[in-house]
């Protein structure tokens, strides 16, 4: 019984002794991988516009992205991401970004219905690169698949 009571208290003693280690910083090893700066001189601009956004991603003629921007990757939120003025400053940083890789001559894809196709064109034009076609490649349906019921209310 008397061993019982010893052993109690000496185990109160360890667990006060026993202090938390202060915290350490722990320094990443992950290493920033760098950018290569390749000299590509055309490449293929995808213009993907919907009435909600604009996506635009810019790529070499294998198919490889170089660089792209939306507009609510540059800080519209809401309705002012479907804007044509969203559209061209979306255009403007992804046309940027190309241009220092060393792209000149684009050939541009454009999808969808929204209203920033025309302005995205401009803006590529403005920043210094030579379109050379113009490609509409937005899905058309002929009568292909049935339509969802009538929504009752």
């Amino acid at each position: 019984m008397n061993k019982k009571v010893e052993n109690k208290k000496e185990s109160k003693i360890v667990k006060a002794e026993t202090k938390k280690p202060e915290k350490v910083e722990k320094v990443s090893t992950f290493k920033k991988k760098k950018k290569v700066k390749r000299n590509i001189t055309s490449g293929i601009a995808y213009v993907y516009s919907t009435f909600n956004n604009t996506i635009i991603s810019i790529a070499d003629e294998s198919g490889n992205v170089i660089a792209w921007s939306s507009a609510g990757a540059k800080g519209f939120k809401g309705s002012r991401k479907s804007t044509p003025y969203a559209a061209q400053v979306a255009a403007d940083d992804a046309g940027g970004k190309a241009y220092e890789q060393g792209l000149r001559t684009l050939t541009v894809q454009v999808k969808g219905p929204g209203s920033g196709r025309e302005t995205a064109l401009r803006a590529f034009q403005s920043k210094g690169f030579k379109i050379t076609s113009i490609k509409d490649t937005t899905p058309m349906p002929h009568n292909g698949t049935r339509p969802p019921k009538r929504r009752r209310v």
